[in-house]
């Protein structure tokens, strides 16, 4: 193992605007050994010129305000530095930014949609920005269809006592390529809570994050994906815990069918030193439905102090339990069916946890559709 696939602890990882700071990747790094690097389109060694075109479209709820910025507005990159290579890409390349404000001590009465399409074929790069002024509480719903080649940055800063809950759906055209960072930066005794779909495109990478700003910051962070054969789908987590007496929850579970369906999921969380009093866990579970489908998940915790409330990780991927499609079919139930039933019942505690009634029925419709592939 060369010096650059060391894994690299995430409390002296690189974070900077300036693309330079980054080296092409070779695949032999750690945050990249799981990647397709030849199927990023050129989005990782900076040879991915803008040729398509993602149309954003924001419907707000009545209280929330919805500007078009420039790159100089004070607002961006407020919450969040690039942390990789395609990520101060995406920074250096985008031309307007969406902001979207929620006023201090509103309570937004519906969801506000952002919905992105491609709708012209070829490399696009992006940047939103989610400000959550204290004691406020929205929900927000980010919407990804079409075809595209899209790098793009979101910033999610959540206000000291505010509620944040985000739904990000990518449901992609089956030639897309979507990589994405997102950064939540909550305030004290903020709430974020976050649920990521990823069932389309050739090859989807997002990268959540969380960081604290204040005592008391609470993080759930959920997500639900189907990898079909030949696509790559990977999550890579990252929760910074520096501050004390914050707490942080990650649950996310895949089903994987088809020659060469890749799933990776990395889940890091770190607790530093002055983050006392921590209370953490992490779980990923992936069901292996076919021959030729292939799950990585790597969990890791890194503690600095060992003063925690609580820490702990969890990793599972196998296949279905035949004492469970048995069972059902002993009371008469046809495999076919029986299986649907188990696969439904390993994603229906998390798609309870949506929030938006429209988006939770058009998930549980798209799981359906991919049980009757």
């Amino acid at each position: 193992m060369g010096l650059d696939s060391k894994p690299q602890s995430a409390v002296h990882a690189v974070s900077s605007y300036n693309l330079d700071d980054f080296p092409v990747p070779s695949g032999r790094e750690e945050m990249w050994r799981f990647t397709p690097l030849s199927r990023l389109r050129g989005l990782h060694d900076g040879s991915a010129a803008v040729s398509g075109n993602v149309v954003v479209e924001v419907r707000p709820a009545p209280e929330v305000t919805v500007e078009t910025v420039g790159r100089d507005d004070p607002r961006v990159g407020r919450a969040y530095t690039p942390t990789d290579r395609v990520s101060a890409q995406a920074y250096s390349s985008f031309e307007k930014a969406t902001v979207i404000t929620v006023p201090k001590e509103a309570v937004a009465s519906g969801a506000t949609v952002v919905s992105l399409r491609g709708d012209r074929p070829g490399v696009a790069y992006g940047h939103i920005v989610v400000v959550v002024e204290p004691l406020a509480e929205a929900v927000v719903v980010l919407d990804h269809q079409g075809s595209a080649v899209y790098a793009d940055n979101v910033e999610f800063s959540v206000g000291d006592g505010a509620t944040l809950k985000v739904v990000s759906l990518q449901e992609w055209a089956a030639d897309a390529v979507h990589v994405s960072q997102h950064h939540a930066r909550l305030g004290k005794d903020a709430t974020f809570k976050s649920f990521v779909v990823t069932l389309g495109g050739d090859l989807v990478r997002l990268s959540p994050s969380v960081s604290y700003a204040g005592r008391g910051g609470d993080a759930d962070l959920s997500g639900l994906y189907f990898v079909d054969a030949g696509q790559h789908i990977e999550h890579r987590l990252l929760v910074d815990h520096s501050v004390p007496d914050c707490r942080s929850n990650v649950d996310y579970r895949g089903a994987l069918q088809g020659d060469e369906a890749h799933a990776v999921w990395i889940g890091d969380v770190v607790i530093r030193v002055e983050a006392t009093g921590t209370d953490t866990y992490e779980l990923n579970r992936n069901l292996l439905l076919t021959d030729g489908a292939r799950a990585d998940s790597v969990p890791n915790l890194e503690i600095l102090t060992g003063e925690v409330t609580g820490a702990g990780h969890a990793s599972a991927s196998g296949r279905l339990d035949d004492e469970h499609t048995f069972y059902l079919q002993a009371r008469g139930i046809p495999y076919d069916e029986a299986r649907r039933l188990v696969i439904r019942g390993f994603f229906a505690q998390l798609i309870e946890k949506i929030e938006v009634q429209e988006i939770r029925d058009r998930v549980m419709a798209a799981v359906e559709a991919e049980l009757a592939r």
